[in-house]
């Protein structure tokens, strides 16, 4: 549930980018509606609404959570700034790929790769297992990376729509296939044990 939460602002971004660009009175100003830049100002505020209540409801926000706010407050706010899209094309590859150095630098630092340490409460593997599914977690990162970061500068027309579906798609393979490579390893519930 915490990942489709995070999907909020993004989802709130796509609905904006592809209304028809216009321009609404408020109050006596005129306010820009559809468009890069409309969905991105969305995109900060929503993020900050959300992250922010997540914030006060849990007292404490993942450190994922803290990544992918910064970089949305960052690289939208260079986007507006600078009145250029480019910045924001970037954000998802650097994103991806500061996920990916974070579960390399696991490896090193720590004693437990990172997969392990979010997950392993629920899972009992061996120290070689936790490493491939470690290693698989860094490719995954990489891959969404160069795939958003191509697309965005290949095809700039879908770039907004990979970003949103394409993406979610790619997550959505990668843990259906950590699943079943993790479904037998899975540790019975208390309850389960009682029975």
């Amino acid at each position: 549930m915490k990942q489709l939460i995070d999907f909020i602002p993004l989802l709130l971004f796509f609905v904006v980018y592809k209304l028809e660009p216009r321009s609404l009175d408020l109050a006596g100003h005129a306010l820009q509606i559809g468009g890069i830049y409309s969905a991105t100002a969305v995109l900060i505020l929503s993020s900050l609404v959300v992250y922010g209540l997540l914030l006060v409801r849990q007292r404490r926000l993942e450190k994922g959570q803290w990544l992918t706010l910064a970089a949305c407050l960052l690289f939208g706010g260079m986007t507006l700034t600078f009145h250029s899209e480019t910045f924001l094309m970037w954000k998802a590859p650097v994103v991806n790929w500061l996920f990916a150095l974070a579960f390399l630098g696991s490896h090193f630092i720590g004693d437990r790769p990172l997969i392990q340490r979010m997950i392993g409460h629920a899972i009992r593997l061996d120290a070689v297992r936790w490493t491939r599914l470690n290693v698989a977690w860094i490719l995954f990162f990489l891959v969404c990376g160069f795939a958003n970061l191509y697309v965005a500068f290949h095809y700039p027309a879908f770039w907004v729509d990979f970003k949103v579906f394409g993406s979610l798609a790619l997550t959505l393979l990668f843990l259906v296939g950590q699943g079943v490579y993790l479904a037998r390893h899975l540790q019975p519930s208390e309850a389960n044990l009682k029975e």
